[in-house]
């Protein structure tokens, strides 16, 4: 039986408490220098690598992930991050002087990048430490306090993150705030500066509804259906490896999997049986007793996915891999279905399991016009050893983020934004990105002279101030 335990709930007099103790130590937060700042960092740099066994233990309590991935996808891109911000961050922090047109002659212009203030975070379930603690870096390097509301469904790391941040931040600069959809209702009706969330886009629509309530800005990191293209000139065995670490790494239970499969029809019989290979060399002949794979999360979602599964194959979907399951364990093998029909929920909504459909075509707009009659995804893949084909798919498609020929690399990259567009998610994070995602844009300028371009068409207006405008709208 899958371990489990309940998350505890803060009082909402708590939540209040520490929401104007944060407010009044804002400005002092605002005022820190970019050393102070990164010494923040560090520290909870350190704090990451000696509690390390902590943070792998918590998050295996959870969903059985195997340590080694925890290690991968849940400390290493913190570690990566804290790098890079504190590399950085001082040349993020100086005002950006901007070139001024000669109208405004006598001035200087620049952009001052300020906090926004009081920030919430709200983290999910499927990579529960990484999702808490990447958003928390963006905004202390950004000069903000914040309040963070781990996800309820992963109780064991939610108890762990609340102990781990106390040890590193005063509860006046970061805090954290436990507990089930009441208390995330009642942080959403703060009225906070800025508000972070990571979820589905469902969820993500009621986070944008309430913060408009008070006009707070939101960055939302959703979701949705990231389809992979694979062309007639692709290496099969290539794709399989690739996308079966993609696509099964953490039980599909990943924003940026792989959710469903285009292939050109030539393929498809070789990728399945590159994959059949690639699975064994993964996960042995038996999966549910490999150490190396995640299971679900819990039985709620681990019935959605299977139920989806049985109504898919009741109409007609053939199971190619897989499909074995264990209800005891909330443990699904990794799944390659065909002839799923277009109407199932497989291919409707966003599946967050360890079942890949794949879908033949004989010329890859049929997987296009697909594509773009659905909401833009969070990520695309496409492979393909031609690059006319890289750069048609590129051309008629729009995705938060690409990978050609390979999968989910690009989230980890330190030097590119991660981000989703309309439905699949605004706004973006990561390195200067999620800085300016924490901060206000302030522009400035700074006049120099008594009486400059403008200041010679004041009222009233005379034939000396029409000339004055007329000159400038004609040669300036």
């Amino acid at each position: 039986m899958m371990p489990s335990t309940h998350v505890s709930e803060t009082s909402f007099e708590e939540i209040n408490r520490i929401f104007n103790l944060q407010k009044a130590n804002k400005q002092a937060v605002k005022n820190s220098s970019d050393k102070d700042r990164c010494k923040k960092l560090q520290k909870l740099q350190r704090a990451i690598h000696s509690q390390r066994e902590g943070i792998r233990n918590a998050v295996h309590a959870d969903f059985l992930k195997p340590k080694e991935e925890v290690d991968l996808t849940e400390i290493y891109p913190l570690i990566v991050e804290i790098k890079s911000f504190c590399k950085d961050l001082s040349k993020w922090m100086e005002p950006e002087e901007i070139e001024s047109p000669i109208t405004m002659i006598g001035s200087m212009a620049s952009i001052v990048r300020e906090p926004k203030g009081n920030c919430l975070l709200i983290s999910p379930w499927n990579y529960p430490f990484q999702l808490a603690i990447s958003p928390i870096i963006s905004a202390i390097a950004a000069g903000n306090v914040c309040m963070l509301k781990p996800s309820e469904m992963t109780p064991h790391t939610s108890k762990f993150i609340k102990e781990f941040i106390a040890s590193v931040f005063n509860e006046n600069e970061v805090a954290v705030i436990e507990g089930g959809m009441e208390v995330s209702t009642h942080l959403l009706s703060l009225p906070f500066d800025h508000i972070h969330f990571t979820g589905s886009p469902a969820v993500g629509k009621i986070v944008m509804k309430a913060a408009s309530e008070h006009l707070c800005s939101v960055t939302l990191e959703l979701g949705g259906k990231s389809p992979v293209i694979i062309d007639e000139t692709a290496d099969v065995t290539e794709c399989a490896a690739k996308i079966g670490w993609g696509k099964f790494m953490n039980s599909g239970q990943t924003c940026i999997a792989p959710d469903y499969l285009f292939i050109h029809e030539s393929k498809k019989q070789a990728f399945i049986d590159a994959m059949r290979l690639q699975l064994v060399k993964m996960y042995g002949q038996h999966p549910a007793q490999s150490q190396s794979i995640a299971h679900m999360v819990n039985a709620k979602h681990y019935t959605r996915v299977k139920t989806w599964l049985a109504e898919a194959i009741q109409n007609g979907a053939s199971v190619d891999l897989g499909a074995e399951t264990n209800d005891e364990q909330n443990f699904m093998a990794p799944t390659l279905l065909s002839n799923v029909t277009m109407d199932s929920k497989l291919l409707t909504e966003e599946i967050f399991g360890p079942i890949l459909p794949i879908i033949s075509f004989k010329n890859v707009d049929e997987a296009l016009v697909h594509i773009n009659k659905n909401q833009k995804p969070l990520a695309l893949y496409i492979f393909s050893k031609k690059n006319k084909n890289i750069d048609y798919i590129m051309q008629n498609t729009s995705a938060g983020g690409t990978c050609i020929n390979d999968t989910m690399i690009h989230q980890a990259h330190p030097n590119l934004p991660f981000g989703g567009v309309n439905n699949s998610g605004l706004g973006k994070s990561h390195g200067i990105w999620g800085f300016r995602e924490f901060s206000n844009e302030r522009a400035v300028v700074r006049q120099y002279l008594k009486k400059g371009l403008v200041g010679l068409m004041y009222p009233p207006y005379n034939n000396f101030v029409r000339r004055m405008i007329n000159l400038t709208i004609q040669y300036f």
